[in-house]
């Protein structure tokens, strides 16, 4: 959770850093592009993976007391 948090902020601040040169008229480095680029997909990646995880986890907890 904290490493897809992580990557979340990063590529938020990569995204302003593109924003911010843009406006300037200067074009932002390869790496921070890609960063913005990539990363804001798979931040979203990891958090919908932990949110089915939870919900399996949820499941096998609530199947094995009961029934």
């Amino acid at each position: 959770m904290i490493a897809a948090a992580f990557l979340a902020v990063l590529s938020l601040m990569a995204v302003g850093t593109v924003m911010a040169l843009a406006f300037t008229g200067q074009a932002a480095p390869q790496w921070v592009t890609s960063t913005a680029l990539y990363g804001l997909p798979a931040a979203f990646l990891l958090m919908l993976v932990l949110i089915i995880d939870g919900v399996a986890a949820r499941r096998r907890a609530g199947n094995a007391g009961g029934r």
